[in-house]
């Protein structure tokens, strides 16, 4: 299907792979043209909606080079596709079932199970989503975007709803629930259809869990609770017929399985905490529960349960192996709050139920005259702090995986380390790593979203002989990412950084690095790529800020040595080269074997004036990428600082590496 408008717009080649227009304009115009097909729309207006912001002769011509553009691309890409255009219309005409969006039209109102079964593959997101709009084109989209939408959710009902469902209806079914959960966790269709496909495996908790998110959901979108129809599915977990038996479903390319990755997560839940101050912190305590609570069910690398279930050990003495074994989860938050006057002293603790050990501890302290304050600093730290503890235990559990057990989730887990190492060798194994991820879930968004930026690097660090190829592979597959990472923050963090650093489009790396910080403000590694996004992109207003910011949500990450080397790259855009060295030293002994920084340590050597000492850190440098020349560093540096940073350019240049 050459035309993907579903979680985006992409279009797909006969073998696969993911072509792009030259601008985000072009591929607009080509996905306002798609949606009509050989109706067509009014050229002035399409033109209008593009480019509002320039003169109408200026639109009539950026919309006159799109048109070329898709023309010169037609034959290639859109076979069996002709752009018609005159003066007061333009028309994409061809076969309607090539382009997704009006395929999932007639497939979802098919009465063919089969024809069902392939819409809801079709549904990857939202018409057009994640694809930054002109105010009037968005104002266009969005009334389609809900039609498509209304039907999605009508569809997976419907799946849900069959009796003898056929082979992957299910898995499909689940895949397209989660997906439209992920835009709106307050969707009660797909919430019933979830739990009707449980209570038929004969899974009731798993539908009384699911109802406990729907209720959650609905609460804090409505303020009200969910439809009778919901609540009155349970009543079928009661039924004395037996639940009908579930057949593995086979795989093929035309069926989406629910994602692994959901299965095997890590799920934690947040304890009542403990009152030491004879009842009268309860209140205060259990609104700080309720924010760690929200702060951790941002952050999508892992399950929380719902406060509700929670709640029910409130005022009980329990051990949190028992409470593991009750609720099903791995880790559990643990507190004690205690008050002397105006201030109130919080200790928290993070247990693995399986053993009871202590994974990490810390203690908090503020004043109470302002209460919302400190209980939303509290869960910040506590949140970012959890994270990457609970991610530390999960590596070392997947390394105690035998390894034909291992899913794609535990091959992600075990890329981490290499992930982090900024080596050449460690991002070769983490590639290796993130390709069984996908070998077992091809459309896996977060093992998609690292690859790619794992690729970005071998072009950036000029870890491979041929930079620009590396860079093309690291946009595709920030692509393809894009369509399936809803809303996991860590995976839109490399997505955005990929894009960084591989294109000189500020606008949609820093979409995507924004939505990430959006879902998980306590996203260390989030706050460092914003740094780096305004150093790499000449504006470092703000970049300090970002990074520490990163360095006061995780004073221990693995990524530190990076969030020296970006404050250097800030203080150097101020010519601050003493501070700029001073930085970039730090980062190198607190990263050793990251040799690519030495180009940076030898540019700003250079340009503070010191001859001796940047030959010297050239040479280091040199010694690591022996053969490197000016040409290659140019197929491989971001084009952010190409473009937007002449300065740093030309001290790489004078610095003494050759032309070519």
């Amino acid at each position: 299907m050459p035309v993907l408008l579903f979680g985006g717009i992409r279009i797909a080649t006969p073998d696969g792979e993911t072509e792009t227009l030259p601008t985000r304009k072009t591929a607009q115009v080509l996905g306002a043209l798609a949606l009509p097909g050989e109706k067509g729309l009014a050229r002035e207006a399409l033109a209008e909606s593009v480019w509002p912001d320039r003169s109408e002769a200026q639109a009539k011509s950026s919309l006159r080079q799109a048109l070329t553009a898709i023309r010169k691309a037609l034959p290639s890409i859109l076979d069996g596709f002709v752009l018609e255009a005159d003066l007061e219309s333009v028309r994409l005409a061809g076969p309607a079932e090539l382009i997704d969006a009006r395929l999932f039209e007639s497939l979802a109102d098919s009465d063919a199970p089969d024809d069902r079964v392939r819409a809801a593959t079709l549904y990857a997101g939202d018409l057009l989503d994640n694809v930054q709009l002109s105010p009037p084109l968005d104002n266009l989209v969005i009334s389609l975007r809900e039609q498509y939408r209304r039907r999605a959710l009508t569809l997976v009902e419907i799946l849900s709803e069959d009796k003898v469902p056929i082979d992957g209806s299910r898995a499909a079914c689940l895949a397209l629930a989660d997906r439209l959960l992920a835009t709106d966790p307050a969707a009660e269709e797909a919430h019933r259809a979830v739990m009707r496909i449980r209570i038929a495996e004969g899974q009731p908790n798993a539908a009384r869990r699911q109802l406990e998110r729907c209720t959650e959901a609905v609460a804090q979108a409505f303020g009200t609770g969910p439809e009778e129809k919901t609540t009155a599915l349970l009543d079928l977990s009661d039924m004395s017929e037996p639940p009908v038996e579930v057949k593995a479903p086979a795989v093929s390319a035309t069926m989406v399985a629910p994602p692994e990755q959901l299965r095997s997560a890590p799920s934690v839940v947040v304890m009542p905490f403990d009152d030491l101050g004879a009842g009268q912190d309860d209140f205060f305590a259990d609104g700080v529960v309720e924010e760690i609570t929200a702060a951790l069910s941002r952050i999508r690398d892992f399950f929380v349960i719902a406060r509700q279930s929670a709640f029910t050990y409130k005022g009980r003495f329990v051990d949190a192996r028992e409470v593991g074994r009750d609720l099903g989860v791995r880790y559990a938050v643990e507190g004690t709050v205690r008050r002397g006057g105006e201030r109130v002293r919080i200790n928290v603790q993070l247990i693995e139920t399986e053993t009871g050990t202590q994974l990490w501890s810390d203690r908090f302290e503020g004043d109470t005259t302002d209460i919302f304050d400190l209980q939303d600093r509290i869960a910040s730290h506590v949140a970012g702090a959890i994270n990457p503890s609970i991610r530390a235990s999960e590596i070392e559990l997947s390394k105690r995986t035998p390894p034909e057990n291992l899913q794609a989730y535990d091959f992600v887990l075990r890329a981490f380390p290499h992930f982090w190492a900024h080596r050449k060798k460690d991002n070769q194994i983490a590639l290796e790593l993130f390709e069984k991820a996908l070998e077992r879930d091809p459309e896996y968004g977060l093992a998609l979203a690292l690859k790619a930026w794992c690729h970005a690097q071998q072009a950036c660090y000029l870890w491979a002989d041929d930079p620009g190829r590396e860079r093309a592979n690291a946009i595709a597959i920030a692509d393809k990412a894009a369509l399936h990472v809803h809303d996991n923050a860590t995976a839109l963090t490399a997505i955005g950084a990929a894009y960084s650093i591989t294109t000189a489009d500020y606008d949609l790396a820093k979409s995507f690095i924004d939505r990430s910080l959006t879902l998980d403000p306590n996203n260390a590694w989030g706050w460092m790529r914003a740094g780096w996004l305004k150093s790499l992109f000449h504006r470092s207003d703000g970049a300090d800020e970002c990074f520490e910011r990163a360095k006061a949500l995780s004073p221990f990450d693995p990524f530190m040595f990076n969030i020296y080397f970006g404050q250097a790259a800030a203080a150097a855009h101020k010519h601050d080269f003493a501070t700029a060295i001073e930085l970039t030293e730090k980062g190198l002994r607190a990263g050793p074997g990251v040799t690519w920084a030495y180009r940076m340590l030898a540019n700003f050597h250079g340009r503070a004036g010191d001859k001796q000492k940047s030959t010297e850190a050239l040479a280091q440098f040199m010694h690591y990428y022996p053969g490197v020349t000016m040409a290659k560093m140019l197929q491989g540096l971001p084009p952010g600082v190409v473009l937007n940073d002449p300065e740093y350019w030309e001290g790489i240049r004078k610095a003494g590496i050759p032309e070519s």
